[in-house]
Order: C-alpha cells, then structure tokens, then sequence
C-alpha cells in the first residue's frame, strides 16, 4: 500500500470513528484557547480543563489578566507543570496582545509564534480552531501514529507536519489532526498500547509496528 493510499485509507476510517471533532480544551474564545494550549504543555487536557475555570473567572481577557500578578496567576496554574515559566508568558503576552495588537489575538502565525511562551504547535492550534485557517499542529499522539502508520520516518515533529501536510489535503487538515489524536488517545496509547484493537495500525503499520502486534 502506498503511503498515498495509506493516507486515504487513515482519513476514511477516522471520519468513520469521529465525524465530530470538538476542541478537547474548554475555552471561549481564541485568547482563553491561546492560554489553554499554552496550559497544556506536558499536561494532560483533563488537567488544563480543571484549571483553566479558575483562570478564567478572574480573567478570560488580556486587560483583566495583567490585573493579576504573576505570582496570582502561578498558583492557580500550578497544577499544569512549568508554572513560573508558563505564568510569565501568559503575563508578558497579554502585555503583548494589548500593546501591539489592540487586545486582540493576533491572526498570522508570525506574530503568534513571536508570543512569549507560544511555539509553533500552539500557533497552529490557534491558527487552524480559532480562525479556521488550515495547519496541522503535530503533537506527541500524532507524532507516534505517522511513524506507526509508515507515513513518517519519526525523525522529529517538524518532519513529520510536513509529511503530514504533503500526504493529507489541506481542506482535512483543521479537523484531521484532531481525529489523529482522538484515536491515539482511545485505541492507540503510548503506554499499554491496545494493539488488538489497533486496527489502523493492524492495517498499514510498519514493519516494526505488526511485529509489536503479535
């Protein structure tokens, strides 16, 4: 099977799976999406969505969180991880976002990744759910299922978007990289992976990864 028909056969059976494709992070608008993805670095979207109420009800707007200190935004962020490095770069991009880019979310991913605190995957979450531009944020899910799936060599989560964006239509893209992850999280764990159930993987694995089916 080609990588071609891989990819074809991948976008069928996950529109199959998940023909809803909800953002997993709670948030209203693109800025309390920018701070959710921000959040969710190394730690669950379970964890942010318990947090970020909190967050939100003191301050769901740039003007209302510089009101807050770092120190007030750190403890109630605590429980995401990386609290003191993720409090400041919601502090200082809300400074940002107001002094540059009149309190409004900045819409090119240029100004975006130039966000304390926001790299290119949280850029492209933004760009591609909050304003429906098409990208394809690569995180740790869909890394592993390109590489399972023989659609990528794994090399790095750079290669991989871009095999991903070659092999997919753009049109998918917004949509498909959240089915990706949805069908990492249910049948395609890292830990205790359900190979049994696995059946894209059972299908157009890798070499490597049939054997790990066995």
């Amino acid at each position: 099977m080609t990588k071609k028909n891989k990819a074809k056969y991948v976008c069928e059976e996950l529109e199959k799976l998940y023909p809803e494709t909800p953002v997993p992070l709670n948030h209203s608008d693109a800025y309390t999406l920018l701070i959710a993805v921000l959040l969710s670095a190394q730690c669950t979207d379970e964890r942010v969505n318990q947090i970020t109420p909190t967050l939100f009800s003191k301050a769901s707007s740039p003007s209302e969180m510089i009101l807050l200190s770092v120190e007030e935004i750190r403890e109630i962020i605590k429980p995401c991880g990386l609290s003191p490095r993720k409090s400041q770069a919601i502090f200082d991009l809300s400074h940002i976002i107001l002094d540059k880019h009149n309190g409004e979310v900045p819409q090119t991913f240029e100004d975006l990744e130039a966000l304390p605190g926001v790299g290119h995957k949280t850029a492209s979450v933004v760009m591609s759910q909050a304003f429906g531009v098409p990208a394809f944020p690569v995180d740790t899910h869909i890394h592993r299922l390109m590489t399972r799936w023989g659609l990528t060599s794994g090399k790095n989560v750079e290669l991989t978007e871009k095999d991903a964006k070659f092999l997919f239509p753009s049109e998918l893209w917004n949509k498909l990289h959240l089915q990706i992850i949805f069908y990492g999280r249910e049948y395609s764990p890292a830990r205790s992976p359900k190979f049994e159930v696995d059946f894209i993987t059972r299908t157009i694995g890798t070499k490597k990864a049939k054997v790990e089916l066995k």
